[in-house]
């Protein structure tokens, strides 16, 4: 099985890929990795950590970067020889089995839906962030692919957030659950009104409106959201996390005896930390496309880059994209390019 791995992509790249990569090399003996990006600067890493000349290896020569601050449709035109596009490109022609890439998330979504296109039957493809809550995690589609949705655009979310979730918590069948603003049926805007009317008749477990604070309680393995608001409470979760870090580093600092205590319980704070960390992850996959592509974030570490070549294979193992057209096909009418109900059909074209 081949991989593609963006050797240039996340803020440390290429020193932390290669080095994640060396990990997988050793952990994975059935994977083979085509390497993307600029030829000597990863030759550099290559040798720093004994990979040279790997014969599980497979170097092509990317000479620019989509770099994290450029908008994603200029680095698409403007970068056509990035390390996100060869991979794109690679993926299109079934020259890899699958993506990672730590690198720009737009660029990656942009360049993806442009060359590798999506499922049969998926109108937009969608991004499943795992999310922790306090007995497990939570996958939250969309995560921002898509700030504007229609009620087809959710419905067909959440039928991709189903299947991905089963093999991702192992669980026969997920909860899935709608992100509004009140748990009954009749809160919530016309979007989420009109989705749910959908979720209904999908043969998913579909238990309702789910507010942001019951998600993190642990009462649904699904959460489906339009990007805008679905990236919006990652980023409120991620800067909520941030700051609890810097209170209790400020509370526990505060005199010599608490400083102690601290130090005491200073294994509980690692353990503390990981329940949140994304690490084990390895990175959130964009469902929907004809091809597996798994993105982490840009400050990923070694661990990240080698769990995101993990789950790459894994996905393809799961036959992840074959299993989301063939739900998209058992839904029939409610989650496909069509009338429902006829009396909506214009709102939803």
């Amino acid at each position: 099985m081949k991989i593609g791995v963006d050797a240039m992509g996340g803020d440390f790249a290429p020193g932390v890929v290669i080095e994640g990569l060396a990990q997988a090399l050793v952990d994975f003996p059935d994977i083979e990795v085509v390497l993307a990006g600029h030829k000597e600067r990863v030759e550099f890493y290559l040798e720093k950590y004994g990979l040279t000349g790997h014969d599980r290896i497979e170097l092509v020569h990317a000479p620019t970067v989509c770099e994290m601050s450029e908008q994603s449709a200029v680095s698409l035109r403007s970068k056509r020889d990035s390390s996100i596009t060869a991979l794109a490109k690679l993926l299109k022609e079934k020259k890899i089995d699958a993506m990672a890439t730590p690198g720009h998330t737009g660029a990656t979504v942009a360049a993806t839906k442009v060359l590798v296109r999506t499922l049969p039957g998926i109108d937009r493809p969608a991004l499943a962030a795992s999310m922790p809550s306090k007995e497990g995690r939570f996958l939250l589609m969309d995560a921002g692919a898509n700030p504007d949705c229609t009620p087809l655009n959710l419905t067909q979310f959440a039928l991709m957030g189903n299947i991905y979730a089963q093999y991702l918590y192992r669980r026969e069948r997920p909860r899935v659950g709608l992100l509004s603003v009140g748990g009954e049926d009749i809160k919530g805007n016309d979007l989420t009104k009109e989705t749910f009317k959908r979720l209904e008749q999908l043969p998913i477990n579909f238990i309702g409106n789910v507010e942001a604070d019951a998600a993190f309680e642990g009462g649904v393995d699904v959460v489906v959201s339009d990007g805008f608001a679905g990236n919006v409470m990652l980023k409120g979760a991620e800067g909520l996390a941030r700051a609890t870090v810097h209170w209790l580093k400020k509370v526990m600092t505060k005199n010599a005896v608490r400083l102690v205590g601290a130090v005491l319980a200073k294994n509980a704070f690692v353990e503390l930390k990981s329940f949140g960390a994304s690490d084990v992850i390895g990175g959130a996959p964009l469902l929907g496309i004809n091809g597996i592509c798994i993105i982490g974030h840009g400050g990923s570490n070694p661990t990240a880059v080698r769990n995101a070549i993990r789950v790459s294979a894994e996905c393809v193992k799961f036959g992840l994209n074959q299993r989301i057209v063939n739900a998209i096909e058992a839904a029939g009418d409610v989650a496909k390019l069509q009338k429902f109900p006829p009396e909506n059909a214009a709102n939803q074209q």
